[in-house]
């Protein structure tokens, strides 16, 4: 995990994609967070194609669903004991990413999780969030790209 002087955060996570009838693929995901968007994390996934995808997920989402059920629409998470990819019996935090193509349940370790949460909290403590946020610049260029 990393912590870079221009306010951002990115760490390597462990993913396992479930499919159909519980079979398991390991992929590689990584972490982003940045104080300039302080409400949301970066999860990039190498699909292998040399185009990652990415989802951007609350970052107070991520927080809450390390200990019960969040989220609505497009992206929901949960917290369980691991039956498949992280190990069995392991902490795990679910993800499950929505449409438009389907849902895709995604498992990683709640521990991994947590600790990279834990440093974007440390970056911009809860509740602090407006602090950071240019909305004068976002605007202007907002404004340029139109």
């Amino acid at each position: 995990m990393s912590t870079r002087e221009d306010g951002t955060i990115s760490a390597g996570q462990d993913l396992w994609l479930i499919g159909p009838d519980d079979m398991t693929m390991p992929l590689t995901c990584s972490l982003y967070y940045s104080r300039k968007d302080p409400y949301a994390v970066r999860m990039s996934l190498d699909t292998g194609t040399g185009k990652p995808v990415q989802w951007f997920i609350s970052r107070d989402l991520l927080a809450a669903a390390m200990y019960a059920p969040e989220g609505i629409g497009d992206v929901r998470a949960w917290p369980s004991l691991s039956e498949k990819g992280a190990g069995i019996g392991r902490k795990t935090l679910n993800i499950e990413l929505g449409p438009p193509d389907g849902y895709m349940l995604f498992e990683a370790i709640a521990a991994e999780i947590g600790a990279f949460l834990g440093r974007t909290y440390e970056l911009v403590p809860g509740g602090q969030e407006p602090a950071f946020l240019n909305l004068d610049t976002e605007l202007t260029e907002l404004v340029n790209q139109a």
